[in-house]
């Protein structure tokens, strides 16, 4: 039987074409897989290790050198699922009769609860930025981000044509590239448009024509990263003591909603959410709240 590099660019097809997945979870996928089999071949003194070689107890070898290591539970877990989904394929594909992953046990996450921002922290992050054309852009930013709860690469990837400020609309392209439309709040709107009034065409004056709605300092596509350094800067001058990102800002955004009394399923399909077990982790968050608010309020609590 041959090993298992023979049979990875068909899996990496599949998951382009069929899964519709990522770049970025392609290259995780095949880092994590190669990975794993680096570990066999070392194990078993080989250079090629086939197939018929993974057992149960090659792979228990390996959780073990894993946690020796010191990876987190969470990145073990990850690596497990993409070789079980790798193996899986394989037995699709009558590659393998069985898949010897199926047997073995993936650690136990912790669960954590979503960090979020009090309503007075949100306002007070979104009163900061200047008025001049990059303080309008990180306005924009800042008020999209909690307006809609979309990711910051969804966010990164917006046209102007995306959004429409007179129907309060975005079009989002999420994970897999699956598309969604969101409302945009009044307040997100009214910074967008002065961003789009005063300060992009003074941004993007000289600079080769593009449709990308955020640009930077020299009128290009404002990046993922620059994102982030966005929301960092206005962080640290609010000196919040929370590990605050991007994910924090959409984390705040599901959670007020659900405070406010928002259907579950309705931020399900704002937040673009697959499955509706992954919006439930935000009730977990409310419910502490209503905890607390049951805590100071009963007399005999």
């Amino acid at each position: 039987m041959e090993s298992a590099a023979f049979y990875l660019p068909d899996f990496f097809r599949y998951l382009k074409v069929e899964k519709n997945a990522s770049p970025h979870t392609i290259v995780s996928y095949r880092t994590d897989i190669e990975h794993f089999f680096a570990f066999a071949a070392a194990k078993l003194g080989m250079n090629e290790v086939p197939l018929t070689a993974v057992t149960p107890i090659l792979i228990r070898a390996y959780l073990a050198n894993l946690k020796e290591e010191g990876y987190a539970r969470r990145t073990i877990a990850r690596k497990m699922a993409a070789l079980r989904s790798f193996f899986r394929h394989l037995c699709r594909e009558t590659v393998v009769a069985e898949n010897p992953f199926a047997t073995v046990r993936t650690p136990k996450l912790e669960k954590k609860l979503p960090v979020f921002l009090d309503p007075a922290e949100i306002d007070a992050i979104l009163a900061l930025p200047a008025r001049d054309s990059l303080g309008r852009r990180d306005a924009a930013v800042l008020e999209l981000l909690y307006a809609t709860g979309m990711r910051v690469g969804e966010l990164a990837g917006l046209a102007v044509r995306d959004v429409d400020l007179g129907e309060a609309y975005a079009l989002v392209y999420g994970k897999g590239s699956k598309e969604r439309v969101v409302p945009v709040g009044r307040k997100a709107i009214a910074a967008l448009k002065l961003y789009l009034d005063l300060a992009r065409p003074r941004l993007t004056a000289g600079a080769a024509s593009h449709d990308t709605l955020f640009v930077n300092s020299r009128g290009g596509p404002l990046t993922d990263r620059s994102v982030r350094r966005v929301v960092d800067k206005y962080v640290t001058a609010l000196a919040i003591a929370k590990n605050v990102s991007p994910h924090t800002i959409r984390h705040t955004f599901a959670t007020h909603l659900l405070n406010n009394g928002a259907d579950l399923r309705a931020v399900q399909e704002l937040l673009g959410h697959v499955n509706l077990s992954t919006t439930q982790l935000y009730t977990h968050v409310t419910k502490e709240r209503l905890k607390a608010v049951y805590g100071k309020a009963h007399p005999r609590a």
